[in-house]
């Protein structure tokens, strides 16, 4: 048993973003083993917080220590293999994970928020997946145990007594989500998650050094996975495998860029004021999309205007 943690390998990404098909690859080779979403150990500063913003002054020296020590028990536990490990809600902790871990890279996923919100509106509406909690509760601190149980029972009796058509939140919290819970519509909330995101990696990268993040666009890895990501293990100093290079070839799946084409018009036409500005920072293209030119304050004015007499559900979850 090795009592010195090997650099970590951190993947960066939304939900639905294509970040488990990452993690499964880098999970075929020899030298790593995955860690899949172990949220209440980055909750450990601070369980009870209501949004997933994390900064360097929650890594405090105990908190550092103990989510240290856990990485480096999983690494012990899986035959002293390099750990990879992706969280979605880390897209809003880089600086909390730089300070814990100043020596291990990112590969940032970003996916096209079309494709995003689509998939992640069909999660919104599931009820949450009851053996994935009793493992996160598993691996959570005995002391804080109760932050977790109440959400999760509320989450259940929403979605199975009051037949609510969505959780009460699922993917990345941002702060200001609860109030907008309030007067958005789930499929704005959902483009906000994304446009969030992309907008604190931005700034979490330039105050961090860009050249510790791999950026990969997930229809890059779709058109041209091979080169795409031999690019991608070379940052963490990985040589593509021949069995990554099958799996390559059976596992990615051109057909997905489409299905956000079931979405009204009108839902994505009310999405575009939060996602437009970092659709362009990432090189999607508008166009032949036709929408109304309207402001992020255009739209919450409008939301509290129809929505005033709705009042708030649901409770809040890291769980999710």
């Amino acid at each position: 048993m090795s009592s010195q943690l090997k650099e970590p390998i951190f993947l960066l990404g939304n939900v639905r973003s294509g970040t488990t098909l990452v993690q499964d690859l880098f999970a075929i080779h020899p030298d790593v083993t995955p860690w899949f979403e172990p949220r209440t150990v980055w909750a450990y500063a601070d369980p009870g917080r209501d949004h997933d913003r994390f900064v360097e002054a929650d890594a405090r020296p105990r908190v550092a220590r103990y989510i240290r020590k856990r990485f480096l028990k999983h690494q012990n536990e899986h035959g002293g293999l390099r750990v990879m490990e992706k969280t979605p809600s880390n897209l809003m902790r880089v600086p909390y994970m730089h300070s814990i871990f100043p020596e291990s890279k990112y590969v940032y996923v970003v996916r096209h928020p079309f494709s995003y919100l689509s998939s992640a509106e069909f999660r919104w509406r599931q009820a949450v997946h009851l053996r994935r909690v009793l493992e996160r509760l598993w691996e959570a601190p005995k002391t804080q145990l109760h932050h977790y149980a109440g959400r999760l029972f509320l989450d259940h009796f929403n979605k199975k007594v009051l037949k609510r058509r969505h959780v009460s939140v699922w993917g990345v919290r941002y702060p200001g989500v609860m109030d907008d819970l309030k007067v958005l519509s789930t499929e704005q909330v959902i483009a906000k998650q994304w446009s969030e995101c992309s907008r604190q990696m931005e700034e979490d990268m330039d105050q961090i050094g860009r050249d510790r993040f791999y950026c990969l666009r997930y229809e890059d890895l779709v058109a041209n996975p091979i080169d795409t990501f031999t690019g991608v293990l070379s940052h963490f100093n990985l040589k593509l495998t021949d069995e990554i290079r099958e799996a390559l070839a059976e596992q990615i799946d051109s057909s997905r860029g489409t299905k956000w084409q079931r979405l009204n018009p009108e839902v994505l036409e009310s999405c575009m004021p939060f996602l437009k500005d970092e659709m362009d920072r990432h090189g999607y293209s508008l166009e032949g999309l036709e929408y109304e030119q309207r402001t992020e304050q255009d739209v919450y004015q409008q939301s509290v205007e129809s929505r005033s007499d709705i009042g708030s559900g649901g409770g809040i979850s890291p769980l999710n």
